[in-house]
């Protein structure tokens, strides 16, 4: 089993707490996971950035209200959008890492296993 850290981003006021344990099997279809939730925030992403540039439909005080309200509205939400990429890219990293890991430790263990059965 690999244990792997939620990780933590600068700016946030803790670090999580506790890890997740996969196999090694589990992790080439976790990644998998991570990198389709990772697309559709993307696409989220570009849609949220329309909410950023709200045109007032008329020129009249209703519409000039609306829009100075729901554009900041739009930015924030493209914040949250922008911040949980950054979360999910860093938990990519961090699985990509342990899978590297165990192919780094099958390696040695191969290789040291290969050395025992040498003639001295």
């Amino acid at each position: 089993m690999i244990s792997v850290a939620a990780p933590f981003l600068a700016g946030t006021s803790s670090a999580p707490k506790g890890s997740f344990s996969f196999s090694p099997e589990e992790l080439d279809a976790i990644i998998a996971e991570w990198e389709d939730l990772r697309s559709a925030l993307l696409d989220d992403e570009r849609r949220a950035g329309y909410m950023t540039n709200i045109d007032p439909p008329g020129k009249e005080f209703a519409s000039g209200d609306f829009t100075k309200r729901a554009n900041p509205s739009g930015e924030s939400f493209l914040e949250a959008i922008q911040g949980m990429i950054k979360y999910v890219d860093k938990y990519i990293e961090a699985l990509k890492d342990a899978r590297e890991s165990i192919s780094t430790q099958d390696e040695q263990a191969q290789s040291d296993i290969a050395k025992t059965g040498e003639i001295q």
